[in-house]
């Protein structure tokens, strides 16, 4: 497959709005299905406005001007990575389908995402997308 095929343009965001999914590792496909992430409802948004992570029923949607940065990270050790996760030491938040690399993208002011009332905050979310590199250019590009 080729990376311009791991890019679906949304009409809503407009041409430079970026939708990239998420890397789904065989092993993990059914446990998350179970939970409700499958390919279709598993994916990073990213427009010139907003940036919006969806992970089955788990959302984090913040203006783009909350965007602090983003680093590559990863290889992860399964029982730490896949799923929907609160890491306990700094509230970050993990959306991982894979054990490979994912992004993880900082907040200029922590956003919620891991319980449906907003009582958690997290400075930092980590998703394992499907294009890592290519999701931390267009960060960086906005973020500057």
């Amino acid at each position: 497959m080729r990376t311009d095929d791991l890019h679906d343009r949304d009409p809503r965001g407009g041409a430079s709005a970026d939708r990239v999914p998420f890397a789904f590792d065989a092993r993990f496909r059914v446990p998350l299905a179970l939970a409700g992430v499958t390919p279709s409802t598993a994916w990073v948004e990213l427009g010139d406005d907003w940036f919006t992570a969806r992970f089955g029923p788990w959302v984090v949607r913040t203006p783009t001007t909350n965007l602090a940065g983003a680093r590559l990270s990863g290889p992860f050790a399964a029982w730490k990575a896949v799923g929907a996760r609160l890491s306990l030491a700094d509230r970050g938040l993990t959306f991982g389908s894979s054990t490979d690399q994912a992004v993880c993208v900082r907040f200029h002011v922590p956003v919620t995402g891991i319980e449906p009332l907003g009582l958690i905050a997290h400075p930092a979310l980590t998703a394992t997308v499907a294009d890592p590199e290519h999701l931390l250019r267009r960060i960086a590009a906005l973020t500057g």
